[in-house]
């Protein structure tokens, strides 16, 4: 269950796929995320415990923003740090898996079971259990009443 759309360069993901990871570290990515994400992309550290895929035209676009972030304030430093630092641009093979690199395998915490999550203009990759823990969305009538807060309306 899971599906994408493209609007020109920016894409969008959306879906839920599980998966497991094999002994070597390899990670079939599903063909529709793969149909927009092409041969390479850029799979890092994300928030939550997850990791973060992005396509290559998103990946710049984020890469830019962060370029913007002032020098001179410790927060951006780290900010900047944290995603670039463990970023790895990674490669589909003939049988639609990549390569996860071990310090970001251990970053995620993922062994065996997970969980590729389409989010808008990103991919995110997920410890099943975490994801199971994470995404109980018990309290999202609270969370909804608060987005307003932040532009979006329903």
């Amino acid at each position: 269950m899971g599906d994408f759309y493209t609007k020109g360069k920016r894409c969008m993901f959306m879906g839920e796929y599980n998966h497991t990871i094999d002994i070597k570290g390899r990670l079939i990515i599903p063909s529709k995320f793969r149909e927009v994400l092409g041969d390479e992309f850029v799979v890092t550290k994300g928030l939550d415990g997850c990791l973060f895929v992005f396509a290559n035209p998103e990946w710049h676009v984020f890469e830019e923003k962060l370029k913007v972030l002032p020098l001179t304030n410790k927060d951006a430093r780290k900010f900047t740090r944290f995603f670039l630092a463990g970023a790895a641009s990674v490669e589909v093979d003939k049988q639609g898996r990549i390569l996860l690199p071990g310090v970001l395998r251990e970053f995620a915490e993922l062994e065996k079971d997970v969980v590729l999550v389409g989010v808008a203009n990103r991919i995110e990759i997920w410890n099943r259990e975490k994801w199971e823990e994470n995404t109980a969305f018990d309290d999202m009538d609270d969370i909804a009443e608060h987005m307003s807060d932040l532009g979006l309306g329903i």
